[in-house]
């Protein structure tokens, strides 16, 4: 019964899973007809699924995702000439989860192989690996491998090809089954955000509510403020109020807008930068802690009064041309405070999308737009508004020690590049934690400034306040013992890595696991510990280069009561698919499955993944007992409570 049971399962999840191939390989030789001692090109092309994309060769190798690898052997009339090299650029852009640059090919990759042919009866065996992703971190690795003949003509006695324009590491006729890595040669890449399917929508959004509410805070400070009088007192006296009112608004969106496409101008390639190198991200650290101190009331940032005035006068003209230059008027006079916000908001485009940066700038003008312009067109609201006072200034210094927390994440991206290892998590969090507690206690009043008025009682809203930053640094103050914060794993550095307390019931086949847990190397030897102890075994096939693996290790496995059945009620086998080690010759085989040969243990671990449950998609985990039947109905990258209800009718069957 129970092997009816698992072939039901097997087919529900075939039916949802399934074998995935979004990328498909040919390859072709180019002239068609060659005779001895001309040079051919031979030509690799994928054809990469809508959504999907593969990390170049020539991408850094130390980055963290499996790029695209090529090896030759068994070479017979002719030599290899260089290494292989992309048809086009690749796409280059910043990954959070790697936290480096990595190169991308979206829809198609084309890799050309140069070779001189020393003979006529020509013969080579090409061996592709790499690595298929979505950007939601959904990846599959894949390899191909091609045994490629053909005849060449009588032609001229060829010589050896000089060494240095072959690859010292491309495989020799006596070598079978080789792997040895080749990377492609670094060419010049484009580094605009390639074109793929929006898997980030969710990103965009919180960026554009973040601008929204940085112009909607922007409005507050006291040089913006006091102009909403002057605002009514303009069109108060302008006949047409309110379709004038309406082109105000417009106008001072517009003006925004401009900003934006200014940053556009300077190019993706200059976004991009902005957010990776240690020269912007310097920069970035000293402006993030000028804006705070100026925010603070040390100085202002003010731009030349001569400016300023040429630009009221324009504003005193009548018709559509005041209307605009009263516009860029508030703007600009209101420059000494937006500097901060505006200077951090197209300093969080970086690295975005090429439109960001106007997408953000209309989101912090729209509330200026909606503010002013509704001022204008009805100004009997303005009695309405709290006047100005010392809660303006309170309200600009809790921004100003918030940017002095913001500038530490911009000193820990070039800590981590350069492994400084002087920031580490608990430090970033140590400080944060102590922002967070110095604005709780300066919006109750125990911490004052110069200008700042003494704090006579205390309001709700005062309270209020106090509590969420209090409320903040309680919520971190659990990560300074190194426990995940999912609300700031984009934000924060990286966890360090763990050294497991417990002891490994079988340390020689065994790798420790995040969070002190161990797994088995290899399904064998996890069955036949299962038969010994009498628990399940959880098949958690992973990878190295696994975003998704991580994202569930960090956030899923991580909660107590997961970890605790992990640790208690389960033997856990993890299968990287991506490992590269070797198998024993003796262990190596071809696969019934797709005919290759399995010669090392990610491929060997993969191979079961496709043969035995019709998957390639990782993270992917089976439960099964010790004969390795499926006990319950398999789960990928899914939620906590799923996880947890996947774990219980496992431990129940």
């Amino acid at each position: 019964m129970r092997f009816f049971v698992a072939l039901l399962f097997i087919s529900f999840a075939s039916f949802g899973q399934g074998i995935l191939k979004p990328t498909e390989w040919s390859y072709s030789i180019k002239p068609k007809s060659a005779k001895v001692g001309d040079e051919v090109d031979i030509i690799f092309n994928a054809k990469i699924q809508q959504g999907w994309k593969i990390y170049a060769a020539e991408s850094d190798p130390d980055a963290g995702p499996m790029n695209l690898e090529f090896a030759f052997s068994k070479l017979q009339g002719l030599q290899l000439v260089g290494r292989p090299k992309p048809a086009k650029p690749a796409k280059k852009f910043y990954e959070e989860v790697w936290e480096a640059d990595v190169l991308v090919y979206y829809n198609e990759a084309t890799y050309i192989q140069k070779a001189k042919i020393t003979g006529t009866d020509v013969k080579l065996h090409a061996a592709l690996r790499f690595q298929t992703c979505q950007d939601d971190g959904v990846c599959i690795p894949g390899d191909e491998e091609y045994d490629i003949s053909f005849k060449a003509e009588p032609g001229v006695e060829v010589k050896d090809v000089e060494k240095e324009e072959v690859s010292d590491t491309v495989a020799t006729p006596e070598v079978v089954a080789s792997l040895d890595t080749i990377s492609a040669e670094p060419l010049q890449v484009l580094t605009d955000i390639p074109e793929a399917p929006d898997n980030k929508s969710g990103g965009m959004w919180q960026f554009l509510l973040v601008a929204f509410g940085a112009g909607f805070a922007s409005i507050f400070m006291p040089c913006i403020y006091p102009i909403m009088p002057m605002t009514v007192s303009f069109f108060t006296k302008q006949k047409g109020g309110k379709f004038k009112a309406i082109f105000y608004g417009i106008s001072i969106m517009v003006i925004f807008a401009l900003m934006g496409l200014i940053t556009m101008a300077l190019g993706a390639s200059f976004l991009n930068a902005l957010s990776t190198h240690w020269i912007p991200n310097l920069i970035f650290f000293l402006l993030f802690i000028a804006f705070g101190f100026a925010l603070l009331g040390a100085f202002e940032i003010v731009l030349p009064h001569g400016a300023v005035n040429k630009i009221d006068r324009l504003g005193d003209k009548g018709g559509l041309i005041g209307i605009f230059f009263m516009a860029l008027t508030l703007v600009v006079v209101s420059f000494s405070c937006t500097v901060p916000f505006v200077g951090s908001l197209l300093i969080g485009a970086a690295g975005g999308e090429v439109l960001k940066p106007l997408y953000g700038m209309l989101a912090f003008g729209l509330p200026f737009a909606l503010v002013f312009g509704g001022l204008a067109m009805f100004p009997q609201l303005l009695k309405n508004l709290p006047k100005s006072g010392g809660w303006l200034n309170e309200l600009k210094a809790v921004f100003g020690f918030m940017e002095f927390a913001l500038a530490l994440k911009f000193l820990s991206n070039i800590d981590l590049a350069y492994h400084w290892n002087l920031i580490h998590r608990n430090v970033f969090l140590v400080i944060w934690i102590l922002v967070a507690v110095i604005i709780g206690l300066y919006i109750l009043g125990f911490i004052r400034l110069s200008k700042d008025e003494k704090v006579e009682k205390y309001g709700a809203l005062r309270v209020f306040f106090a509590v969420v930053f209090f409320g903040i640094a309680g919520y971190m103050l659990p990560g300074v013992t190194n426990k995940p914060l999912s609300a700031l794993s984009g934000i924060l550095p990286p966890l360090p890595t763990q050294t497991s307390s417990a002891v490994a019931p079988k340390p020689e086949l065994m790798r420790a696991l995040p969070h002190g847990l161990w797994g088995f190397n290899e399904i064998e030897d996890a069955l036949a510990h299962s038969a010994e102890v009498g628990k399940p075994v959880l098949i958690d096939f992973t990878g190295y280069a696994c975003a998704n693996c991580r994202k569930m290790e960090e956030n899923v496995w991580s909660k107590p009561d997961i970890l605790k059945s992990l640790s208690e009620d389960f033997v856990i086998a993890s299968l990287y698919v991506d490992d590269k080690k070797e198998l024993p010759v003796e262990r190596q085989y071809v696969s019934t499955y797709d005919n290759k040969l399995k010669a090392t243990i990610g491929a060997k671990n993969l191979d079961f993944q496709m043969s035995k449950y019709n998957s390639n998609a990782q993270p992917y985990y089976i439960i099964v007992d010790a004969k390795g039947e499926m006990i319950t109905p398999p789960v990928a990258y899914t939620s906590y409570e799923e996880f947890k209800a996947f774990l219980e009718r496992g431990k129940k069957n």
